[in-house]
């Protein structure tokens, strides 16, 4: 049977915590303690969506044009992606729970700053900080679970846990946001958050255990130092990636600054690649890298994140324009994918690979979600929501549930304490890259299509059905290379390599 592979630690993770779980930490403050780093994650995820549904109101009240007004949403995403292995890298030298508090308090204190903002650039400031303290964070809440739950059958259940909790808030935001900005006012969608941090910061100064400090490297009884070149390179070259993918959605991958950016992308990423071979403490050691089933899993959510983020913004394009929902209407349609994806990561995917091995799971997961992309791709300009989207709304979320626990396990397993919080910034940066590739080439290509439809005398809802539609066949392609790949490359795991252990 395929196993997930890694060695099961003596110690859960940092010296502090992994003691507190080997020595037997009660069942209740573990749980709790996994409660507050899953409710991080989702006030991450939730931040992300939830300002979608305000833009228009946002951009009346400021009077902003609509170039200004997609800051709001880069402004955002950018330094998030740019800085997760900055942040994962940071928080492996500084502490994972210390980085965890300081960065959600940053962002707290963010989100006052936007929900009280005088003006657009004051907010586009404040989202840039956002997205900043949210790269803190993000890493630092994989690494937790990876430090409180030693590798078998716990992290497999609190990685469900956690990525039930991820899909919750991403769909949460778009609700939440459309019933906050409908009846309290756009303030609301940050001000909710600060006393929901407040809340989370004070019992995680309570319930998590506190870091060792001048914990050492790996191999090493010196504490290392910051790859200062390679942290400034990387980040560097994913900023300029995203920067030039957003420029290539909205203008064009033939317009100049997009060139530009895209071209710089690649000299800041071999600079970095250079940097990292001769560097004595590298920002990305190539151990991290070396694990087979670490790539793969990184691979796979890297190409599966560009889908995923195709297939909700194509679909609630579909609902509010052909179908004509209210935003909200279409946050609340989008529910029954959520629950799946939530029942199936924290139910199901645990008991799956316990029982079939990861490798199987992921290719199953994989071919569920090529499945609900290619059912998506049959959707009309005549078609309803019962028959022509729930179907793939469900099938693609079951595919979710499965995979994303699944990885994050494979990704994690067998990194060294001194490296989670790198680990856990590669998987969040894989899954973001993915995104921001997959939602610049996808809609440039459902443009594309939408444009010859019109021009070939296509209703308006017909073309731009048409494009959709070719877009979730694009998707459903990208899908069954990524199942080639790990059919091919993710080998099963050796005997000496632990199993998840019996199902809980």
């Amino acid at each position: 049977m395929t196993s997930v592979p890694g060695d099961r630690d003596t110690a859960a993770g940092s010296p502090a915590i992994a003691g507190a779980a080997a020595a037997g930490e009660p069942g209740r403050r573990l749980g709790l303690a996994l409660f507050l780093v899953s409710a991080a994650q989702f006030v991450l995820q939730l931040d992300f969506s939830i300002v979608n549904v305000a833009l228009a109101t946002i951009q009346r009240e400021f009077g902003v044009s609509a170039a200004d007004l997609q800051w709001l949403v880069t402004g955002y995403a950018l330094p998030f992606g740019a800085l997760l292995l900055l942040g994962g890298r940071l928080g492996d030298l500084n502490g994972h729970r210390r980085q965890l508090i300081a960065g959600l308090t940053i962002f707290g204190v963010m989100s006052l700053l936007a929900g009280l903002a005088v003006n657009a650039g004051v907010l586009v400031v404040a989202r840039f900080a956002q997205g900043a303290s949210a790269a803190l964070v993000a890493p630092m809440t994989l690494a937790a679970i990876t430090d409180l739950y030693p590798e078998g059958a716990a992290r497999a259940r609190a990685m469900g846990i956690y990525q039930g909790a991820t899909a919750a808030g991403a769909s949460a935001g778009i609700v939440l946001g459309g019933i906050l900005t409908s009846y309290i006012g756009w303030r609301a969608i940050f001000l909710v958050n600060p006393p929901v941090i407040v809340v989370l910061v004070a019992a995680m100064i309570r319930l998590l255990p506190a870091d060792h400090r001048g914990r050492p490297g790996a191999g090493t009884a010196v504490r290392p130092r910051l790859d200062v070149a390679g942290a400034v390179l990387v980040t560097a070259s994913v900023a300029a990636l995203i920067f030039g993918l957003s420029q290539g959605q909205q203008h064009g991958f033939g317009a100049p600054l997009t060139l530009v950016s895209l071209v710089l992308a690649v000299a800041l990423g071999v600079a970095f690649a250079g940097v990292e071979r001769r560097a004595p403490a590298p920002m990305v050691p190539l151990a991290v890298l070396t694990d087979p089933s670490r790539r793969v899993a990184l691979g796979v959510m890297f190409t599966v994140a560009s889908v995923i983020v195709g297939y909700v913004y194509f679909i609630t394009l579909y609902m509010q324009r052909v179908l004509h929902f209210s935003p909200l209407q279409a946050g609340l349609a989008l529910l029954p994918a959520t629950l799946t994806v939530m029942a199936t990561s924290t139910l199901i995917a645990r008991r799956a690979v316990a029982r079939f091995g990861a490798k199987w799971v992921l290719v199953a997961a994989m071919v569920s979600i090529g499945l609900g992309q290619v059912w998506l791709s049959r959707i009309s300009a005549s078609g309803s929501y019962p028959v022509n989207v729930l179907p793939g709304l469900v099938l693609t979320a079951f595919g979710m549930g499965l995979l994303f626990p699944t990885a994050a396990v494979l990704a994690t397993a067998g990194v060294s304490p001194g490296d989670r919080g790198l680990a856990g910034g590669l998987f969040a940066a894989a899954q973001q890259v993915g995104m921001a590739l997959g939602l610049a080439v996808l809609a440039t290509i459902a443009a594309a299509r939408t444009r010859s439809a019109s021009a070939h005398g296509l209703a308006v809802n017909a073309a731009l059905v048409s494009g959709y539609r070719l877009a979730y066949l694009v998707a459903a392609v990208i899908v069954a290379c990524a199942v080639l790949v790990t059919l091919f490359f993710l080998r099963p795991a050796g005997p000496s390599r632990p199993d998840l252990g019996p199902a809980l």
